[in-house]
């Protein structure tokens, strides 16, 4: 259904860029110590004109940051492309995309946060895309886990398997210690017990294409050319989390009420919501009473199982949702598999 791209091996080149915030200029220190970390993986970097351009400059050119997107894509000699970091306009780049190029020429691409705005637009065109780490937040503090995921982020790029059930890690962090400070270099906060994932609603297994990201961004687009159209919604595993903002348990009402009036909770195949960062428990407990309100009171989806405090998005480790991939979401014994490799075969 979905172009994948080829299968990444140690050697490939990686394109960095900054197709929304300008961090790497600010914090070059975190921005090293991301591509350090993404070289011991074995990968050949290649940074891009808006990799480390002045945020300034940065914001102000949109079509800058989408030629270098353009041009990655056009460039044989790269297999993969990692954004920097997150951001709050990417939005404004989508317009300058040359889509059928992309489309022609597909490439592992992954991001998270405001990088959503192009997951998503891609993944609608029909390629695999993938929401995870960014080199600044995420690669930059990989050593400072534990064992277990920098393995599971090395065999995720590097020896995928057929299928693969998504792991919960023991413990988490709420961010990142002050990035000013030159000494947090590579450092996540404290770390917290992870009580694992949290099955609120469902009985029965349900599988369905992966799509979604960071809900704040995601309504950046919702009413523009860029939101999927209503029948896109069908088979989907909607996957949301929120950002380092914080947004108020109201505000993810409002957000969930929308798409419940645009019917998509009565097409979707399950709904994914990852650990909010900087909840309280009572917050996250908060949430969840939302989330399931929304859906089963106010829109009648009873059924639909839905699974609260996964490990993606924006707390420390997060795992690897490729869009456009199957996952199958398993209540009864509480495990959710993708159920296809993520790349092609072909080398």
């Amino acid at each position: 259904m979905y172009k994948k791209p080829k299968r990444l091996q140690e050697g490939d080149t990686i394109a960095i860029i900054s197709p929304s915030w300008g961090g790497p200029s600010i914090f070059p220190h975190i921005y090293h110590s991301g591509i350090k970390n993404l070289k011991r993986l074995g990968f050949n970097i290649v940074e891009y004109p808006t990799a480390k351009m002045a945020a300034n400059e940065l914001f102000n050119n949109p079509q800058a940051r989408a030629e270098d997107l353009n041009n990655v894509f056009a460039d044989p000699d790269i297999q993969g492309i990692i954004s920097t970091i997150g951001g709050d306009d990417s939005a404004r780049i989508l317009k300058y995309l040359h889509i059928k190029t992309i489309v022609q020429n597909p490439k592992f691409i992954m991001g998270y946060s405001d990088f959503t705005t192009i997951t998503t637009y891609l993944n609608q065109n029909g390629l695999v895309s993938f929401n995870g780490p960014s080199i600044m937040a995420g690669f930059s503090q990989l050593r400072s886990f534990d064992s277990q995921y920098q393995k599971y982020v090395q065999d995720f790029l590097l020896n995928p398997q057929e299928t693969q059930i998504l792991p919960t890690f023991t413990s988490y962090s709420d961010g990142y210690p002050e990035w000013g400070n030159i000494e947090n270099t590579g450092k996540c906060k404290n770390p917290k017990q992870n009580d694992g994932c949290h099955w609120i609603q469902g009985t029965h297994k349900s599988t369905g294409y992966l799509f979604g990201g960071c809900i704040e961004v995601l309504e950046m687009l919702k009413g523009t050319a860029f939101w999927p159209e209503k029948e896109f919604w069908r088979n989907r595993t909607l996957f949301l989390e929120t950002s380092e903002d914080k947004p108020p348990v109201k505000y993810v009402k409002y957000a969930l009420r929308n798409y419940g009036v645009m019917g998509v909770f009565d097409r979707i195949s399950g709904i994914l919501i990852g650990r909010a960062r900087d909840y309280t428990d009572e917050e996250k407990n908060q949430l969840e009473q939302v989330v399931l309100s929304v859906i089963k009171d106010e829109f009648g989806n009873s059924e639909l199982p839905i699974v609260c405090n996964v490990d993606f998005g924006h707390t420390d480790p997060q795992v690897i949702l490729p869009l456009g991939i199957r996952i199958e979401v398993d209540p009864e014994n509480k495990q959710m598999k993708l159920l296809e490799e993520a790349f092609s075969n072909c080398i």
